[in-house]
């Protein structure tokens, strides 16, 4: 069994293959290639934490795995990963566990590609300006992955807390500083959003975050944070002006996500709004962005096939480089 740490996987994979593997692992889920239970939740109510496990397989290739990722906001305050997690990949042929990866990395990983891969579909070609709410254990994935999908002069960043927002920038100028993008503080989510071309929320917010009247034409909007029927990113707002609504999994976001489940039920939307899947963009079977103009608005929840592939990926990117820590 292959143990592939944080640096490992870091020496041997880029968001730009993380982004390359989310799209077929989309397309895989969208033909009905994939095995993908839809997660098992279990509350952890007196640490405002929820304990995540999300199996998957792919028969075709060969292939299972299962994540385990525990979501725990106040770990932030503790300079603790917000989404600590493990990923064991498994041979579909012996069942025997073939690595075990940094699931907490693999998770940042393919989160923000899920973003990037939206973002390389539907958002403007000539997108210069992003923003970024919210500055936790996820938020340097997406702020990678807005710069892979576009070559953007700028990204506002705003998050509740001053001082860790500041921190997160000055950080982010030293390890993205190859892309060329300025990235700096916002005092407001207002201020992060004028303007935006790509706007990123990945927060554990249970009220919106921005302003939804604001959001300009043409605008992609990706919401990250909101993983349960009480937790809403989004404002509402932003719906009735959208041209489309996308998903990476419509079944999964609609089991749980309150960014699209409170509207539907205020009666804001109706499921008749929905455009589709990503995947389903990606095979050809339904339409993408038509005109600049359009606002168009991707809700992902996570779908552990994108944790499979991607450590399928890192799993045969490791073995040809030589790299991990062989466990017998």
């Amino acid at each position: 069994m292959l143990l592939l740490s944080k640096d490992d996987i870091k020496n041997i994979f880029t968001m730009k293959d993380s982004i390359e593997t989310n799209k077929l692992s989309f397309k895989l889920f969208s033909e009905g290639k994939s095995e993908v239970p839809l997660r098992t939740t279990i509350q952890a109510p007196n640490h405002n934490g929820v304990f995540l496990f999300m199996p998957s397989y792919v028969e075709e290739l060969d292939v299972a795995g299962l994540k385990v990722v525990n979501i725990f906001p106040e770990n932030i305050n503790e300079n603790l990963p917000t989404a600590p997690a493990q990923v064991l990949l498994i041979d579909g042929k012996t069942g025997i566990v073939s690595a075990i990866l940094d699931g907490t990395y693999v998770t940042q990983l393919r989160t923000g590609a899920s973003s990037g891969a939206a973002f390389d579909l539907f958002a403007i070609k000539g997108a210069k300006i992003g923003a970024l709410i919210g500055t936790g254990g996820q938020a340097s994935a997406q702020l990678e992955a807005m710069m892979v999908a576009r070559d953007l002069d700028i990204v506002k960043v705003y998050d509740l807390n001053k001082e860790r927002t500041e921190a997160f920038v000055n950080k982010m100028k030293e390890d993205l500083k190859e892309y060329k993008t300025e990235i700096v503080a916002a005092s407001s989510s207002d201020e992060a959003i004028a303007d935006a071309d790509i706007i990123v929320t990945v927060t554990p917010s249970n009220t919106p975050v921005f302003d939804g009247t604001k959001v300009k034409k043409g605008a992609t909007v990706s919401c990250v944070g909101s993983y349960q029927h009480h937790m809403q990113e989004m404002d509402p707002a932003i719906l009735p002006r959208t041209s489309k609504i996308y998903f990476d999994s419509q079944e999964a976001v609609l089991s749980e996500s309150g960014d699209i489940l409170i509207p539907l039920e205020e009666g804001i939307i109706t499921k008749e709004d929905f455009t589709g899947d990503i995947g389903d963009v990606l095979l050809g079977n339904v339409v993408g962005r038509e005109n600049d103009d359009e606002i168009i608005v991707y809700k992902n929840v996570g779908v552990g096939l994108l944790d499979l592939m991607t450590a399928r990926a890192i799993y045969i990117k490791a073995k040809e480089a030589g790299i991990g820590t062989e466990w017998n």
